[in-house]
Protein backbone atom coordinates (compact mmCIF):
# COMPACT_ATOMS: atom_id res chain seq x y z
CA UNK A 1 0.00 0.00 0.00
CA UNK A 2 2.17 3.03 -0.82
CA UNK A 3 1.82 6.32 0.97
CA UNK A 4 2.23 9.84 -0.43
CA UNK A 5 3.05 12.50 2.33
CA UNK A 6 2.72 15.86 1.58
CA UNK A 7 4.24 18.28 4.33
CA UNK A 8 2.61 22.34 3.55
CA UNK A 9 1.40 25.30 5.39
CA UNK A 10 -2.17 25.59 5.74
CA UNK A 11 -4.42 24.58 2.99
CA UNK A 12 -8.24 25.04 2.22
CA UNK A 13 -10.34 21.65 2.18
CA UNK A 14 -10.18 21.99 -1.94
CA UNK A 15 -6.78 22.26 -1.90
CA UNK A 16 -6.49 18.73 0.16
CA UNK A 17 -8.82 17.74 -1.90
CA UNK A 18 -7.17 18.62 -5.26
CA UNK A 19 -3.86 17.10 -3.96
CA UNK A 20 -5.21 14.17 -3.07
CA UNK A 21 -6.94 13.18 -6.50
CA UNK A 22 -3.95 14.47 -8.35
CA UNK A 23 -1.21 12.91 -6.60
CA UNK A 24 -3.13 9.53 -6.72
CA UNK A 25 -3.81 9.97 -10.03
CA UNK A 26 -0.35 10.51 -11.00
CA UNK A 27 1.13 7.94 -8.78
CA UNK A 28 -1.35 5.19 -10.37
CA UNK A 29 -0.13 5.55 -13.52
CA UNK A 30 3.35 6.06 -12.94
CA UNK A 31 3.58 3.27 -10.66
CA UNK A 32 0.68 0.60 -12.48
CA UNK A 33 -0.59 0.34 -8.77
CA UNK A 34 -4.91 0.57 -8.60
CA UNK A 35 -5.60 4.43 -7.25
CA UNK A 36 -7.70 2.44 -4.47
CA UNK A 37 -4.57 0.97 -2.84
CA UNK A 38 -3.17 4.81 -2.29
CA UNK A 39 -3.42 6.70 0.91
CA UNK A 40 -2.52 10.57 0.66
CA UNK A 41 -1.23 12.05 3.99
CA UNK A 42 -1.26 15.92 4.12
CA UNK A 43 0.52 17.39 7.33
CA UNK A 44 0.49 20.94 8.01
CA UNK A 45 2.74 23.40 9.77
CA UNK A 46 1.97 26.73 11.17
CA UNK A 47 3.92 29.82 9.85
CA UNK A 48 4.95 29.91 13.52
CA UNK A 49 6.27 26.89 13.51
CA UNK A 50 8.65 26.99 10.65
CA UNK A 51 12.05 28.65 10.78
CA UNK A 52 13.80 29.60 7.76
CA UNK A 53 17.41 31.15 8.34
CA UNK A 54 16.95 31.02 11.87
CA UNK A 55 13.78 33.38 11.48
CA UNK A 56 10.24 32.20 11.52
CA UNK A 57 7.99 32.85 8.66
CA UNK A 58 5.22 34.15 10.77
CA UNK A 59 7.66 37.00 11.93
CA UNK A 60 8.69 37.52 8.03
Amino acid sequence: MPVITVEAGRLSKEQKQALATELTTSASAIMNVPESAFIVLIKESDRENIGVGGTLLADR
